[in-house]
């Protein structure tokens, strides 16, 4: 039987997420916000602290997405396309600063099952922002000073997220959109009875993205509205402030992590 991850099969072709490098690009519209610093808190695992710097900062990003193993995969588009929203916190590892990642949703089985290999506690979703067209026309915003961009995001029908992002002008150093690794938490729990609070994947780890890079980056105002749903905790948060809000679009690859803390040793 042959695969990265399941289904294993004969030939190997079935599987959710083949052997990496997975590469991806994207577009992603993104809104800074300030949580309540005890809610941000209540989220983080072991091992990991608020930023004393930027205590309850957080950024929202809404991403379009297109992904390849290095097989062209992205002439699939069916399999290589999917939209994502996720949540990430300001916090400390070791003195380092790192973003932590505790909601994410997704609109597709196989980034699915290469984000909860590499710790990304991804749930299924449904994902949109505003496209825009270099042809112009009152059918799409303009990547210019005065551009709105809006983006949404849902779960089992409800509504949890909407922001809303006006650009003013492009952003002077893009590198630093991407300047805080992000630390996620790989957990596999026990189904053997007796063994439910053993987990069997239990580790701290950091994400390692190669090649990074970020283009067309534009930072203006941003709105952002986490709402309450049935079964979620996004709410919780409390977003206490908006700060500035971005569109760009970005790129790496992933092959690698790094192992922070194992706790199951």
């Amino acid at each position: 039987m042959q695969g990265y991850t399941v289904p294993l099969s004969p030939r190997g072709q079935a599987n959710l997420a083949p052997t990496p490098p997975w590469h991806y690009a994207g577009t992603a519209v993104a809104v800074e916000f300030f949580a309540d610093p005890a809610a941000a808190e209540a989220t983080l695992p072991q091992g990991l602290t608020l930023d004393p710097d930027s205590a309850g900062r957080g950024v929202a990003m809404f991403v379009d997405w297109q992904y390849s193993a290095g097989g062209e995969e992205y002439l699939d588009p069916a399999r290589s396309q999917y939209r994502e929203f996720l949540v990430t916190l300001d916090a400390r590892w070791n003195g380092t600063p790192v973003a932590w990642c505790p909601y994410i949703y997704v609109d597709n089985d196989a980034a699915l099952a290469r984000g909860w290999v590499q710790g990304f506690p991804k749930k299924l979703g449904s994902v949109h922002q505003t496209r825009a067209y270099p042809v112009g026309g009152p059918a799409t915003p303009a990547v210019a000073a005065g551009g709105r961009f809006g983006a949404t995001a849902s779960t089992a029908g409800q509504r949890i997220a909407e922001a809303l992002v006006t650009l003013e002008q492009p952003v002077d150093n893009p590198a630093a959109l991407m300047n805080r690794p992000v630390v996620n938490l790989r957990h596999f729990p026990r189904l053997a009875k007796g063994q439910h609070d053993q987990p069997a994947v239990h580790e701290l780890v950091m994400a390692v993205l190669d090649n990074p890079a970020v283009g067309e980056a534009w930072v203006g105002t941003g709105e952002l509205s986490f709402l309450p749903a049935r079964g979620e905790e996004l709410a919780d948060l409390s977003v206490q402030r908006v700060g500035k809000g971005f569109r760009f679009h970005l790129a790496y690859t992933v092959d690698d992590l790094k192992t922070l803390t194992d706790y199951t040793l």
